[in-house]
């Protein structure tokens, strides 16, 4: 059995961040292009379930997957 990847936590500073916004920001992905493709294509998880929204609002808390790396969303 494969053991989950350590979730990393990135402040944004904030409240709340889009969904795409998060993703560039933490490194996950380099362009919106990229952003839309992945989202869009159902690659990225957000609590362990995958979301096709990139306006989706992410809150304190929250975990977001994509490419074997869990990141948190921060203050």
């Amino acid at each position: 059995m494969t053991k989950p990847a350590p979730i990393e936590d990135v402040p944004i500073g904030g409240e709340g961040i889009r969904l795409g916004q998060f993703l560039k920001f933490a490194g996950l992905l380099d362009s919106g292009g990229d952003v839309k493709e992945a989202v869009i294509g159902g690659h990225v998880a957000v609590n362990g379930e995958v979301d096709r929204r990139r306006g989706r609002q992410l809150m304190i808390g929250d975990i977001v997957s994509f490419d074997g790396r869990r990141v948190r969303v921060r203050p």
